[in-house]
């Protein structure tokens, strides 16, 4: 939960995970609700200071929010550093970034009814996060506030932090055992057939199936031993024992209703005997969670069913600290539904996902022009996500993710619930999307839709999509972190999906085949270290909408589509006002990389570069756009001197490892290890079938 500031009154739950050392200042008020309007005159230019947030924890990244007034030149700054506690020397982190009011205003009716879904202004603040810490670890982070104007209230920030631990099993809880109706042999005791008996006080089909009160307690383990748990849900009574019966009346969902604990998490688990099965029979929800928080899998197989885990509904309810770690789902319409803005700490990690979608081509729902000569167009959601998260603190990570509509997302919720000062715990911040390898969407990799600040997408693998494969429509003032990812095969999407006037986005050393497509416009966009090849899908390599001239780019290597007229475009107000959310944009259009920077000022510092920059890498074949392809046919290393080698400029925390004189450009450093994507082990039950060549086991040393 966030560290609420010591001026304010201290509810019950202040003590988290995270410690406040110094008193923030005095309260900032709301967040205001109206826009400033384009080209008024500079109020005040010196800095106040203002409370200061710690957002919840993840494994490997720490969220902080510091709330000023004032500023309206945008030259104040806060630097960061950081230490392991009990370490001497402090190391530098990127800067937080600079929120002021930016407009999130967007997302009009598709029948042209109505004003926008949402009249969203972002607070003026600082906002940002430390990234790639370790699991587990106490740190110490300091934060200093300057400005050449001057700064009122206080000027420097010292919080102790620890990050969270992976979820793991308490030792000490009670162990239940649980076996198929069919099963035959000896049985470990306590023994059960099917999981409703065990984690409940027995089972019923009848009327009585909802009396039984809970069975398990905090720190219990639930062993599920191999074979297919299948319900006869049409079944009323379970008298008849001929019928093999688990209590789930009619709807055929189990609903898990106990609390666990943060530390005694009630955990159910593959008993490691066998494949465990939990066949849903074609039910719309197998497992519903929205009454239980803190309940734990590990080492199953779901499938037959809509909605694999159902975990919150916006404004119903809904859950936290739900752990789905090394298992195995198919067939499913949705693995993870969850929508609710409370929920908190997730642990989504090392699964194979499978959607219903074909698994030998790429489809689409949209462009016509291209994919409507095809059979089949357009593409029917057999299988609309994989993930679906909302809420604070969520990891999702190492997961395989493939033949979907959409891969992971966060809700595309709409403004977030309340103000900061009312509703703390319902904004969406702190979020990792990492390290998972998604193949074969017929719309976006990864939706970070809907977040607000401190929302980390990197390291993630994405080949085969058709609708922006990374996509911010809208982020609520950011910062929405995406690097180091690599994309590849964007066909008629690109690489970006940029619409509805997000707010707050940082690319940074991420390789990317393809181009912008759907590009805004958005605001406080920022861009270094990338690696951006155009794939021939349209003129543009780079081409940016932007509200703000504080939008900015850099130290980056692009890739021509050869003979294009118009390869980079920028397009935001005129250069002499800072933003403009009312007047039309100015349309900029260059033909080299060499007239878009004279005549903007942009990308100054950057390079043109060819496929060549790779190791082994080819451009995609335009003239087969269903066409998949394999990751494990490319190699993405960077060539030895390539335009793309030291090329790059320092970005604390992410480019600490660097090799030469300076970072490379792209995903991947070179002389360093290539990340693994996907399990790091691979689930029980996983075949052949479930992906081209990715599923393997951990990365050789």
């Amino acid at each position: 939960m966030f560290q609420w500031p010591v001026t304010a009154r201290r509810p019950w739950w202040l003590a988290a995970a995270v410690a406040l050392i110094v008193c923030a200042g005095a309260r900032a008020p709301a967040w205001a609700q109206t826009n400033v309007a384009a080209g008024s005159k500079a109020g005040a230019t010196a800095t106040t200071s203002g409370d200061f947030w710690v957002e919840p924890p993840t494994l490997r990244s720490l969220g902080f929010e510091w709330r000023i007034t004032g500023d309206d030149n945008r030259n104040a700054s806060v630097a960061v550093s950081y230490r392991k506690k009990g370490d001497a020397s402090w190391r530098k982190a990127l800067p937080l970034l600079r929120l002021q009011r930016e407009s999130v205003i967007g997302g009009l009716p598709r029948d042209g009814s109505g004003d926008h879904f949402n009249r969203y202004i972002a607070p003026n603040m600082f906002a940002g996060s430390i990234l790639n810490l370790d699991p587990d670890t106490e740190y110490e982070a300091r934060f200093v506030l300057s400005d050449p104007d001057g700064v009122k209230g206080r000027k420097e920030q010292l919080v102790t932090v620890r990050t969270r631990k992976e979820p793991t099993p308490a030792a000490g809880g009670a162990v239940y055992h649980v076996y198929p109706f069919d099963y035959k042999g000896p049985k470990v005791q306590p023994a059960f057939t099917g999981l409703l008996a065990a984690y409940f006080l027995g089972s019923d089909q009848s009327d009585h199936s909802r009396e039984m009160p809970p069975r398990v307690h905090p720190g219990d383990t639930i062993l599920v031993h191999a074979g297919v748990y299948k319900d006869n849900r049409f079944v009323y009574s379970g008298f008849d024992k001929t019928i093999a019966a688990y209590g789930t009346p009619f709807d055929g969902t189990y609903y898990l209703t106990q609390n666990g604990t943060s530390d005694k998490p009630i955990v159910i688990k593959g008993a490691g005997d066998g494949e465990a099965i939990f066949d849903g029979d074609g039910c719309d929800n197998l497992f519903n969670l929205m009454g239980g928080s803190y309940n734990y899998f590990e080492g199953i197989t779901v499938r037959n069913t809509q909605v694999a885990f159902k975990l919150g509904i916006k404004s119903i309810a809904g859950s936290s600290g739900f752990t789905l770690k090394h298992s195995r789902v198919y067939d499913v319409g949705r693995v993870v539904e969850a929508g609710w803005s409370g929920s908190k700490d997730f642990y989504i990690a090392d699964n194979v996902f499978i959607g219903r979608h074909d698994p030998k081509k790429l489809q689409s729902w949209f462009t016509p022009e291209v994919w409507g000569k095809f059979p089949g167009f357009p593409a029917l959601i057999t299988s609309e996500y994989a993930v679906k998260i909302y809420g604070q603190g969520h990891v999702v990570e190492h997961n395989y993710v493939a033949n979907w509509h959409d891969g992971i997302d966060i809700d595309t919720y709409g403004d977030p619930d309340g103000t900061p000062d009312e509703l703390r715990d319902r904004v969406p911040v702190s979020i990792d999307i990492n390290n998972n390898d998604i193949y074969n969407t017929d719309d976006n990799c990864i939706e970070a839709d809907g977040g607000a600040h401190n929302i980390r997408v990197f390291r993630n693998r994405c080949f085969n999509s058709t609708g922006g494969a990374l996509s911010a429509q809208p982020t609520f003032g950011g910062p929405l972190y995406f690097y180091q990812n690599l994309v590849y095969g964007t066909t008629t999407g690109g690489y970006l999906k940029f619409v509805d006037t997000p707010a707050g986005v940082l690319f940074y050393q991420n390789t990317f085949v393809g181009q912008i497509r759907y590009y805004g416009p958005g605001s406080n966009v920022h861009f270094r270290n990338n690696l951006i090849l155009s794939d021939g899908w349209s003129p543009q390599v780079f081409a940016i909408r932007s509200f703000t001239n504080y939008s900015t780019s850099d130290y980056n290597g692009f890739r021509p589509s050869p003979g294009a007229d118009n390869a980079f475009e920028w397009d935001s107000p005129p250069f002499a006002t800072a933003f403009d959310y009312t007047h039309p944009l100015e349309v900029r259009r260059y033909k080299t990389l060499a007239d878009y920077s004279s005549a903007t000022g942009l990308d100054k510092h950057s390079v043109l570069l060819d496929f060549d920059t790779f190791v082994k890498v080819g451009i995609p074949d335009k003239s087969d756009p269903q066409r998949l392809y394999d990751p494990e046919d490319f190699d993405f290393r960077l060539q030895p001197g390539s335009a793309a080698v030291d090329a790059g400029v320092e970005l604390p925390t992410i480019t600490d490892d660097f090799t030469g004189k300076a970072p490379d450009l792209g995903a991947y450093e070179l002389g360093r290890p290539t990340p693994h994507y996907g399990p790091r082990s691979q689930p029980p039950g996983v075949v052949a079938q479930d992906a081209p060549r990715s599923i393997k086991g951990p990365p050789a040393e």
